[in-house]
């Protein structure tokens, strides 16, 4: 296995690639296993990305779906036939998606049923978005859990039960609402990111994050930042009301570069 430098035993890393609707992806790994979490650069790109954080795009144990979107599935094909990587998506969202290609190593999973995947327990959940099956997902190894929120309009209760008492939370907070309205999109773009099925802002995921937070919250991760819409510095001024002043590390993903490789 070429994984260089990153992962020590038992340590459960996590490390977003890219994140924006330029492209989406987010990397996962525990001991022998790696994932990534959406494909949503070119296979070129998510390999050149994997490099500058020393991951061999050869050692990823598997690619998991979100959704059918192309910010999210657009270098999944070619890495997945690049070097034989299983692809997990749900039924609907395969059958949605136009442009992944030929799959040989096809895994189908279920919004509710939990799946193993080596030492990690991969449990998906529905959420409110604009396609036709999407999913968030836990990630648990032992007493380590991750909870991966992004691309949502509202938070349901559901949402709410399955991201308790994670360690690392991964969750949207696209947009600020004055700049969203004062901005150049036009209106019916406005309404769907605003809406149900759209996207979360600062302000919601500071609510979310405020009613997640418990003694077992060590990281906050803010994805998904609209370039036009949102800025790193409102997103964090937002979330950061939710935190009073505790020992919480507020992380956020940008669209360019990897962020942080955190370490539990």
């Amino acid at each position: 296995m070429k994984i260089l430098h990153l992962m020590t035993n038992n340590s459960f890393c996590v490390c977003p690639l890219a994140s924006g609707s330029k492209g989406n992806s987010l990397f996962v790994s525990c001991n022998n296993t790696s994932i990534l979490i959406d494909a949503g650069l070119s296979g070129i790109e998510i390999e050149r990305r994997l490099n500058t954080i020393n991951i061999d795009p050869e050692s990823l144990s598997a690619i998991i779906i979100t959704h059918e979107h192309s910010d999210h599935i657009k270098g999944a094909g070619i890495l997945s036939r690049r070097f034989h990587i299983p692809v997990y998506i749900t039924q609907k969202t395969w059958q949605a998606c136009s442009n992944l290609g030929k799959i040989e190593n096809l895994c189908f999973f279920e919004c509710g049923t939990p799946f193993e995947m080596d030492q990690i327990l991969v449990s998906p959940f529905s959420i409110s978005h604009d396609a036709e099956d999407p999913v968030g997902l836990t990630l648990e190894y032992k007493n380590h859990k991750l909870g991966i929120a992004t691309d949502l309009g509202i938070v349901t209760n559901l949402v709410k039960e399955y991201l308790k008492n994670s360690n690392i939370l991964y969750l949207e907070s696209n947009h600020d609402p004055e700049m969203l309205i004062n901005g150049s999109y036009p209106w019916h773009l406005k309404q769907r990111i605003k809406g149900r099925t759209g996207h979360l802002s600062n302000m919601d995921a500071g609510t979310l994050v405020s009613e997640l937070k418990t003694d077992h919250l060590e990281h906050v991760i803010l994805a998904h930042l609209s370039e036009e819409n949102n800025c790193p510095e409102k997103a964090v001024l937002e979330v950061s009301k939710s935190l009073n002043a505790s020992n919480i590390e507020l992380h956020v993903a940008g669209p360019d570069q990897p962020g942080t490789v955190i370490k539990l």
